[in-house]
């Protein structure tokens, strides 16, 4: 099992129609071969010192069975579906792609 941590960076006000646009992205995400979690969060203001929050970041965490399945997710007629929706909305994408540690 592979772990995803996406970071999407959402421009300034677009955070409603980014989040309106994973309301129909994440089922069909969530319903690929190999997809054990798609879950979008956003930052919860909270009274945690050491959190470093980021009010115009979607963060994506994402478990697979295994890479295989992590590459053809990101080849999915919904993915490029989704990468064309949100062109002038996402500013920026970075994933880490991990593994357990111990």
């Amino acid at each position: 099992m592979i772990q995803v941590v996406a970071s999407i960076f959402i421009e300034e006000g677009q955070m409603p129609a980014a989040l309106e646009i994973y309301e129909g992205f994440v089922p069909k995400v969530n319903a690929e071969a190999g997809c054990l979690q798609y879950m979008p969060t956003i930052d919860l203001e909270t009274d945690v010192g050491t959190q470093v929050r980021e009010a115009n970041v979607i963060t994506v965490i994402e478990r697979w069975e295994n890479m295989a399945a992590f590459k053809a997710h990101l080849t999915a007629p919904h993915v490029v579906a989704y990468r064309r929706a949100v062109k002038g909305i996402v500013s920026k994408v970075s994933i880490k792609v991990l593994q357990e540690a111990v």
